[in-house]
């Protein structure tokens, strides 16, 4: 009797261990739903880079950025961090791809006399006259992407667009200081353009 049961105990082994064989060895299975998941992430890629060139050929009317100087007049401040994107001004998640705009990369800031001077290596760098600026200040997000530690946000106009630049600098307790200074500059330059009006 206990043969019996010992062979018949044996048997429901091998055919568990059959059953878990058959698991781990179900390489048709495991392929299709690779493959499966594959085709999906291709998918979302596909749509995002649409989404990206149709939102360049709306932006396509945006005219050129002004030209890069070699200098940004007297220097102010400077730092180094990343810039995170622009978007229209008070639209968090309305981003400009136009000109370069739309890439993040890591930034270099240079605030003078003359203006915002934006170098990116390995991008492209870009030059807001002070008389485009309109001021600044701290956020938590731009461009749909939140930063716990703040962003400094730079508010200037381009050709009658009023755009929002976010910038993340390697030491966030920096961002007041540039909010201030640019203010400043903003409203020295205003002030000076209105005086030579009045001439």
């Amino acid at each position: 009797m206990s043969e019996l049961a010992g062979r018949v105990i044996s048997a429901v082994d091998h055919a568990s261990l059959a059953r878990e064989q058959a698991k781990v060895t179900n390489w048709p299975g495991y392929i299709g739903w690779s493959i499966g998941l594959l085709v999906v992430i291709g998918l979302v890629y596909w749509l995002m880079r649409q989404g990206w060139n149709w939102r360049r050929t709306l932006q396509s009317g945006i005219p050129p950025l002004p030209a890069v100087p070699a200098r940004a007049g007297r220097t102010i401040l400077e730092t180094s961090g990343r810039y995170h994107g622009t978007t229209t001004a008070g639209n968090w998640l309305d981003r400009v791809v136009a000109h370069g705009l739309g890439t993040r990369s890591r930034a270099d800031l240079t605030l003078g006399e003359d203006g915002l001077l934006v170098q990116r290596p390995g991008d492209v760098d870009f030059w807001i006259p002070a008389e485009h600026l309109t001021g600044a200040r701290t956020d938590s997000g731009i461009a749909g992407k939140v930063v716990p530690s703040g962003l400094l946000v730079v508010t200037w106009t381009h050709e009658g667009t009023e755009l929002d630049s976010g910038f993340r600098a390697d030491h966030p307790d920096e961002h007041t200081a540039w909010v201030e200074a640019i203010a400043r500059l903003a409203t020295r330059t205003k002030t000076k353009k209105t005086e030579e009006a009045a001439q």
